[in-house]
């Protein structure tokens, strides 16, 4: 089952997170970039004070004990929606009156 997600997160490009076992340490912000056999390869960057570094690192499939994808982010600081100005009038939302979703309570019965 493991191999079948992996191979779709591979297909997807998704990013993800990747525990390695055997290792005890986590892969962050990685990308599995191919799957072949038993043996996945990971691509992710490391920063230190001075530089970025690039890796590309193969592991065999039994050493992967979990893998993680961020499904969504939401921004803590800035609650106000952006909407961009591009957006068809068709799909924009705009704020309703209560007295407006009233109206449409009582045009139901």
């Amino acid at each position: 089952m493991l191999h079948r997600k992996i191979y779709q997160l591979c297909q997807n490009g998704h990013e993800v997170c990747i525990f390695l076992r055997d290792q005890q340490r986590w892969i962050e912000n990685s990308h599995i970039v191919d799957f072949e056999g038993d043996i996945v390869t990971i691509r992710y960057e490391t920063e230190d004070e001075d530089e970025i570094s690039s890796w590309e690192e193969m592991v065999r499939l039994e050493s992967i004990g979990a893998v993680t994808k961020k499904l969504a982010s939401v921004s803590k600081f800035n609650t106000e929606i952006s909407v961009s100005d591009d957006c068809p009038e068709a799909e924009q939302i705009h704020p309703q009156s209560p007295e407006h979703n009233h109206n449409q309570e009582h045009n139901q019965d």
